[in-house]
C-alpha cells in the first residue's frame, strides 16, 4: 500500500482475524485505512499501547508498550519516562502511514496516554471508565448521566461520551494540563467517590468484583501516569469486531443501545448519517484548578 511516502508491504491479508464474522486482516486494513481521519486526531502525539493479535482475536494476543528494533526508521518514537527510572520508547502515531503499518503488525486496539509526548506528566483529559455487574448496560446509562450531571452542572466541566467496544461507556473531559497526573488522579478519585455517595445503592469504587455487589464500578484508575484508554473508532479483540464509538449524550436514549452496537461493518453507515461528533473535543478543555475548590466544597456539604 503507497500511503503518502511510504510503501508498506501488507502480509497475510487473508489470515482470519475474526473467525464467527470471516473478517480477515485485509478487512481490518482496510477498516482502519477509512477510518484513519477520524482516529487519528485522538492518537496523535500520545504515547500509544499497542495490542497485538497476529494470528487473529482466537490466537495469542498481547500489548506492546516498547518498540521493537525491526521498526523502520521513519515511525516516531518518544522515550517515555518509566517511574522506576529509565526510559521506554513508545510509538506515535500521527499518519495514516505509520497507522498502517502498525495495523500490519498485527495491532487490532490502540490505547494512547492521557497526556501529550511534549507535556507527558500532565494530562489532558479526565476519563471515567463505566464497567457493569454482568450485562446491566441500563446501569452503564443511569451511571454515565448521573456524571455528566456532577461535572457539568456541579463543576463547570465539558463531558463526552461514547461505546467502548466492550462492556460499559467511557465519560470523557478533556482538561488543561495545567496538573500533574497526582493531582487529576486525586480529582477523579474524589468525583467518583462523591458519585457513589450520592447513590450508594447502584454505584461503587470498590476495585474487586467480589465487593461490589452487583452496582456499577466508577473506575477512575486511569486518571494515572503510564495508564492508557481505548481510543474512539479504535476496534476491539471481541467476537463482532466492535467498535468504541462517540455518542450524543442524546442517544443514550436509544433502544437497545450496548457497548457492543456499533462495530467495523456498520460503522461507516453511521459516520455518513452524522457529522463528527468530537470535532470541538480538545476546543472544550477547561482547567480544573477552580473546580477542586468546587469539588471539596460539594464533598463537605
Amino acid at each position: 500500500m503507497q500511503t503518502g511516502s511510504h510503501t508498506i508491504d501488507l502480509q497475510n491479508q487473508d489470515k482470519i482475524f475474526f473467525p464467527d464474522e470471516k473478517i480477515t486482516k485485509g478487512d481490518l486494513i482496510d477498516y482502519y485505512s477509512q477510518v484513519s481521519g477520524y482516529l487519528l486526531p485522538f492518537l496523535k502525539d500520545r504515547p500509544l499501547t499497542l495490542r497485538r493479535f497476529p494470528d487473529g482475536i482466537n490466537g495469542d494476543g498481547f500489548y506492546q508498550k516498547e518498540v521493537p528494533d525491526y521498526f523502520p526508521d521513519w515511525i516516531k518514537v518518544t522515550e517515555v519516562k518509566k517511574k522506576e527510572g529509565g526510559t521506554t520508547p513508545q510509538v506515535i502515531c500521527n499518519n495514516k502511514a505509520t497507522l498502517i503499518y502498525l495495523v500490519n503488525q498485527g495491532t487490532l486496539s490502540f490505547h494512547p496516554w492521557l497526556s501529550t509526548a511534549d507535556n507527558i506528566s500532565n494530562p489532558n483529559k479526565l476519563v471515567f471508565d463505566l464497567d457493569p455487574p454482568e450485562d446491566d448496560f441500563d446501569l452503564v446509562i443511569k451511571g454515565a448521566k448521573a456524571l455528566k450531571q456532577l461535572l457539568e452542572e456541579k463543576l463547570d466541566l465539558n463531558t463526552f461520551v461514547m461505546t467502548t467496544g466492550s462492556e460499559g461507556l467511557h465519560v470523557i473531559s478533556p482538561i488543561k494540563p495545567t496538573h500533574d497526573f497526582e493531582a487529576v488522579h486525586t480529582f477523579a478519585k474524589k468525583t467518583a467517590n462523591l458519585l457513589k455517595k450520592q447513590n450508594a445503592d447502584d454505584f461503587t469504587t470498590e476495585m474487586r468484583k467480589e465487593d461490589r455487589n452487583g452496582r456499577l464500578f466508577i473506575d477512575y484508575l486511569r486518571n494515572s501516569y503510564a495508564q492508557t484508554s481505548i481510543s474512539p473508532y479504535s476496534a476491539r479483540a471481541l467476537k463482532g469486531a466492535p467498535v468504541a464509538t462517540p455518542l450524543n449524550w442524546d442517544e443514550l436514549a436509544t433502544k437497545g443501545l450496548t457497548s457492543k452496537s456499533y462495530h467495523i461493518k456498520n460503522i461507516f453507515k453511521r459516520l455518513s448519517q452524522k457529522e463528527d461528533l468530537w470535532t470541538q473535543f480538545s476546543n472544550k478543555a477547561v482547567d480544573i484548578e477552580s473546580r477542586k475548590e468546587q469539588l471539596d466544597n460539594l464533598i463537605t456539604a
